[in-house]
């Protein structure tokens, strides 16, 4: 019996051990970066140039694969269902945190599913319009709606996302009606609708048009922020309006659970380094986006509490009639 008992201890002991054992020399191959939206947006912009750097620094190859679909519930839940071994995490954004959970999209879709490693950047959402559009300020863009209800078409993003928000509270602050067209997928439909003709005006963040301001194919006519932007200072902001909105997105990077902290925390590092260095601030710098860290130890409270402020909002709004979940 004490031979037996032996073996069973000696086997208990080198399965606690396994995991360390696992880990010790993490990473020994290749990991993956899930976004959860189409190439050629702003957030798969962000991450794949802070990735190119991090795999430097991790030691390993990295590699961005785009997941559609959901207002980013499909990639995301493709991240929650992985091994949590440290070769898969993803990307999160405003609508993965807050649309996402606070519409119950999916059942299966729970925060508590994931591991958050860090916030890298934030970034203020924005009314953008093509570079020949007759608007030269936002108080053109309303008095064409006020004088036309409904006809003046802005492409925002999934109904129900944060710009669908925005433009339904600038509705309200201003008493006019847009006709509001939604492009599920990120920011690169908006490109395509933008440069198309198919709309004037979009919502989203002036880093998911970047190439294009910078192009002269289109420019920047408000920001819902309270302070300017340093790389389009000449942008003007909602606190110049007399606007009272702040909606903007941001970026997590996180883990599913389980992903033992020694691996998340290589990670942490080699984002933060790849986020302080030279080449990225200075990459960013051109983009419009705030570099904004927050580490492991306090990602979760900070979400947390962001999630709630805003479920709150959205739960009002739906009590005025103004949106449905």
């Amino acid at each position: 019996m004490f031979k037996k008992l032996a073996v069973l201890l000696a086997v208990a002991a080198m399965t606690a051990a396994t995991p360390i054992a696992a880990f010790a020399d993490y990473p020994e191959k290749d990991v993956r970066v899930v976004v959860p939206w189409g190439a050629g947006g702003g957030t798969d912009g962000i991450v794949r140039k802070l990735t190119s750097i991090a795999e430097g620094i991790l030691g390993t190859s990295m590699y961005v694969e785009n997941i559609e679909g959901g207002i980013s519930a499909t990639g995301v839940s493709d991240v929650m269902k992985s091994r949590p071994d440290g070769y898969t995490i993803a990307a999160l954004t405003y609508d993965s945190i807050v649309t996402v959970p606070w519409q119950g999209l999916l059942p299966s879709y729970k925060m508590d599913k994931l591991k958050l490693i860090a916030r890298v950047t934030s970034e203020p959402d924005a009314i953008i319009v093509d570079a020949n559009a007759p608007y030269k300020s936002v108080s053109d863009l309303i008095a064409d709606a006020r004088e036309h209800p409904g006809k003046v078409k802005i492409g925002i993003q999934n109904t129900g996302s944060r710009t669908h928000l925005a433009l339904l509270q600038l509705e309200a602050a201003t008493g006019v009606k847009f006709n509001l067209i939604a492009y599920p997928g990120g920011a690169a439909p908006q490109k395509e609708a933008l440069l198309n003709d198919e709309v004037d005006v979009v919502a989203t963040s002036l880093g998911d048009f970047a190439s294009l301001i910078q192009s002269g194919d289109a420019r920047g006519l408000l920001e819902f922020s309270g302070t300017a932007n340093p790389t389009y200072p000449d942008v003007a902001t909602a606190a110049d309006e007399d606007l009272e909105i702040r909606v903007g997105s941001f970026i997590v990077l996180a883990a599913p659970a389980g992903t033992p902290d020694e691996v998340v925390a290589k990670i942490e590092d080699a984002y933060r380094q790849a986020l302080e260095s030279a080449e990225f601030q200075t990459w960013v710098a051109d983009v419009g986006v705030t570099p904004d860290w927050i580490g492991t130890d306090d990602v979760t409270a900070w979400a947390d509490t962001t999630s709630m402020t805003l479920f709150k909002q959205m739960d009002e709004l739906v009590e005025k009639g103004i949106i449905s979940r």
